[in-house]
């Protein structure tokens, strides 16, 4: 195997690899906490999960429905809370991927979701006053779009 690991990160990981139920409890934690507190918005779209499995929620995505998905954006920025975007651009519009076969209409789902997805902050070490002011942030701005 090429792994290009050093014996030092090698050991690092061992270590971590103890803990990672732990790590993967904390994200499902922040994860029941934004759907608290998101799943009751019409404005939002909280990730679907299946009953038969469980998620480590690498990234929480939501799908803004009935505001702005940009200007929700920036105003997070503003609170200095970095909501991602991560597939801008549908892979079948992408310059890399440009095929004759599809043109902008053909995957209506994908294209709908690449302008109204965005991704919270998610991590393992997140205190309980980044989350409330993560959550708080969101809710202001929707509040705000909604009057």
């Amino acid at each position: 195997m090429n792994s290009r690991l050093d014996s030092i990160q090698a050991a690092i990981l061992n270590i971590k690899l103890q803990h990672l139920g732990e790590y993967a409890a904390a994200r499902q934690q922040v994860a029941a906490a934004y759907d608290k507190a998101f799943g009751v918005r019409p404005e939002l779209v909280i990730p679907a999960k299946s009953p038969k499995s469980t998620h480590v929620y690498h990234q929480y995505t939501l799908q803004a429905t009935g505001v702005d998905r940009n200007k929700l954006q920036e105003f997070l920025a503003s609170k200095d809370v970095p909501a991602m975007i991560y597939y801008p651009v549908p892979i079948h519009l992408q310059k890399a991927y440009l095929d004759p076969r599809y043109k902008e209409g053909d995957f209506p789902v994908t294209e709908k979701l690449s302008h109204t997805v965005f991704s919270l902050p998610m991590h393992t070490e997140m205190d309980q006053e980044q989350l409330d002011h993560i959550i708080s942030s969101v809710l202001e701005f929707l509040d705000k779009s909604a009057n």
